[in-house]
């Protein structure tokens, strides 16, 4: 396990999200994107919380906005070096994000997210 300080961390995942194309950065909409410092739900790294884009109609509206949770304790647990922290890092973003774009978990596996 490798140990992130909280701002370290943060400053990751700032950094996996200024990453994006900026053409998927400009199609996300009403979406949160959050830091958590403690474990998180058992066995995940990231989670999306909302609508996604594919399913959203012309009566979306008045909503709050879609979460992005990101653990960065158990990011930290399944990382042996900095390196793989920013590694994992990204890679949960590009996954949530793509969670975001209504792309389900076995076509992100099917992509390598």
């Amino acid at each position: 396990m490798v140990e992130v300080d909280g701002e370290q961390f943060e400053a990751m995942v700032t950094e996996a999200l200024d990453g994006l194309p900026p053409e998927l950065g400009k199609l996300m909409s009403n979406v949160a994107v959050t830091v958590e410092h403690g474990p998180g739900p058992r066995g995940l790294l990231g989670l999306y919380q909302g609508i996604p884009l594919t399913r959203r109609t012309t009566s979306y509206g008045g909503v709050l906005p879609d979460r992005i949770t990101i653990y960065r304790r158990a990011i930290c647990a399944v990382s042996r070096s900095d390196e793989e922290v920013v590694e994992q890092v990204r890679r949960t973003v590009v996954h949530e994000v793509g969670h975001h774009f209504g792309i389900s978990d076995a076509r992100l596996r099917e992509l390598g997210w």
